[in-house]
């Protein structure tokens, strides 16, 4: 009986709404504006750059590093494996898409469109490549993601596409000149717009 009353419910309010389609039509719009807000919230329909991470010789740390363009930011996303265990690691977007050589000192520098000094990635001055620390939790892994404002994707002179990303050995100290003295290359990834 409560079914047969679920249906008769179902059905006036159809009829009073001009027809299920409408319903229909009604839920299809508010599901539209729903993902709409989503994707301007989180940068889902901005443009994308990924850079798949590969390990220097002698090293082990691999994964991948998405760039989204979201307004006047990028969502930076890091998933990384084969780090030291609670170990922090200077991390970088430098100047070449070039990680061929052994050592990825083919890299270049950091990207530093403004010619200006590194810095620490919050405050101006500093390299447009310069981004915060990575730090690994207990299995040697970095999960994180951060908003940086002096890079872009697909437009502008802090456009990443083409250039690539390092992770070095150690913790980037943001004053050490000219790039925070963090030491050794463990990994690089070429950047590419998707």
């Amino acid at each position: 009986m409560a079914r047969w009353i679920r249906w008769a419910l179902f059905a006036a309010a159809c009829a009073a709404l001009g027809g299920c389609e409408t319903v229909r039509g009604a839920a299809d719009s508010v599901g539209s504006a729903v993902k709409s807000g989503w994707d301007s919230l989180w940068g889902s329909g901005g443009a994308v750059a990924v850079a798949d991470v590969k390990p220097t010789q002698g090293s082990t740390v691999s994964g991948k590093v998405e760039f989204h363009q979201s307004g006047s930011t990028v969502r930076v996303t890091v998933d990384l494996v084969g780090l030291a265990p609670n170990s922090e690691h200077g991390f970088h977007v430098h100047e070449r898409g070039d990680c061929s050589a052994p050592d990825a000192m083919s890299a270049g520098g950091h990207f530093n469109p403004e010619g200006v000094a590194h810095g620490t990635y919050s405050h101006a001055p500093h390299h447009a490549g310069d981004l915060p620390n990575l730090k690994a939790d207990e299995k040697g892994e970095v999960h994180t993601s951060f908003d940086i404002d002096s890079l872009s994707v697909g437009s502008g002179s802090g456009d990443v596409d083409g250039h690539s990303v390092i992770v070095h050995r150690d913790a980037d100290d943001y004053k050490s000149q000219p790039a925070g003295n963090s030491g050794p290359r463990l990994a690089c990834g070429v950047i590419a717009a998707k």
